[in-house]
């Protein structure tokens, strides 16, 4: 004996089967492939366009149960075909006028539109082999009668290639000293910049890395100044700063002056990094 209410797990899983089809297939379609289709836009998008290329009509209903089985086939050969015919979906319920138009009795229906005109195809969740073999006739026939044009797609923009900035001239002589591994020389030419724009920031920046580098090198720094240099050539501007702002905080003269001066030099040479701001702050509490 029947059970009432009982559930098709059979129709269950072709439903699911098929809309997994649908999914993978639909994750690379071409895009315009599958489209919702009103009254108002019946004559665009599927009169004008069958013109050029097949239309496939898929009229549904959310309540059909058939139709959740068939539309995610249909969806999915759209997006295989890549292009060779649109899939327009009608629900009936919201264009009853469309649906009347083609004399629909039962749903799902399928019909096709070629050139202008209706061509009925099938009704009823027919299986994929099914629906298959009467979308390759449906474009056998387009075929036939010049039909051959398939669904633009958007073409992919070009890769642009990176554009490298053009290499300020004024700092042409300091790059290449930098390469030759001359510190020194660098730091003169930035210094050269520096005369005639003091407030160039990578003019400031570059001064103050070669700078930095000559002192590394020679050796000739011991104590809080070297350990500040090193905290900063390693990136740690934090460290660095806290060592010259307890400097300043704690000396006189000539040495305030120079740990003072090398702070600020490397403020240009951190740029934005967050340490920056308090480090200004702290210095100005020390100084004052």
């Amino acid at each position: 004996m029947p059970l009432r209410g009982a559930v098709d797990l059979g129709a269950l899983a072709s439903q699911r089967e098929a809309e997994q089809r649908r999914e993978s297939a639909m994750a690379t379609a071409p895009a315009g492939i599958v489209i919702d289709v009103t009254e108002a836009t019946f004559p665009q998008a599927v009169i004008e366009q069958s013109m050029t290329v097949p239309v496939v009509l898929d009229l549904w209903a959310t309540w059909c149960g058939p139709c959740k089985t068939l539309s995610p086939i249909l969806e999915a050969l759209a997006a295989e075909y890549g292009g060779r015919f649109v899939l327009a979906k009608v629900d009936v319920d919201a264009e009853q006028r469309v649906a009347q138009a083609f004399q629909v009795q039962s749903i799902p229906s399928v019909f096709a539109v070629l050139g202008g005109q209706p061509v009925p195809l099938f009704q009823g969740a027919l299986p994929e082999p099914q629906v298959r073999a009467y979308i390759d006739e449906l474009l056998r026939v387009a075929a036939e009668n010049g039909v051959t044009g398939t669904v633009a797609t958007e073409p992919e923009s070009p890769v642009e290639e990176p554009v490298e900035e053009p290499e300020d001239p004024r700092f042409a002589a300091a790059f290449d000293a930098i390469e030759a591994g001359d510190w020194a020389a660098a730091a003169l030419a930035y210094t050269t910049v520096l005369q005639s724009s003091p407030s160039d920031a990578d003019a400031q920046a570059g001064a103050a890395l070669c700078d930095m580098q000559v002192r590394l090198e020679s050796g000739g720094e011991s104590g809080p100044l070297r350990d500040a240099d090193v905290a900063a050539a390693a990136g740690d501007y934090e460290v660095a700063f806290r060592t010259l702002v307890a400097l300043v905080s704690s000396s006189t003269g000539d040495e305030r002056d120079q740990a003072r001066e090398r702070l600020i030099a490397l403020f240009a040479l951190a740029g934005d990094d967050p340490a920056v701001p308090p480090a200004r702050l702290a210095l100005a509490n020390a100084l004052f």
